[in-house]
């Protein structure tokens, strides 16, 4: 199953970090080294530069990420992130495709803007 987490510039470190060492561990612990393909994929494939200035380079891009089973989009400082239209084209894609759609904290913004979250009910941090 592939779990691809969607990062950006200033994404919260712990919002990716988190759910890829809960699906790496999961098919660890299973000893099924396949059970969760995780990866990290950004708009272009490029070196991501996190909060903190924590620099990341993902798996993938756009134009190259295999099919996404799960989808998570991460939280972090989205406010650029969620005017770029080609980014959310693409959430709204893959999630059109995906068996499971997450958000972690205020990723949930960009679900939204991508109408994948609508009359939800959803929790984020009070700081937006």
């Amino acid at each position: 199953m592939n779990v691809g987490i969607y990062i950006y510039d200033q994404a919260e470190v712990l919002d990716f970090s988190g759910p890829f060492e809960v699906f790496s561990t999961a098919s660890r612990v299973c000893k099924t080294d396949n059970l969760f393909n995780t990866f990290l994929v950004s708009e272009n494939g490029k070196t991501v530069k996190a909060r903190g200035g924590y620099n990341i380079n993902p798996a993938y891009g756009f134009h190259d990420v295999p099919p996404i089973d799960v989808l998570i989009v991460v939280g972090g400082v989205h406010t650029q992130e969620i005017k770029k239209a080609y980014v959310i084209a693409w959430i709204k894609q893959k999630s059109a495709s995906a068996k499971v759609i997450a958000s972690v904290c205020t990723g949930v913004f960009l679900l939204a803007e991508a109408g994948v979250v609508t009359n939800h009910t959803v929790t984020t941090h009070w700081r937006i």
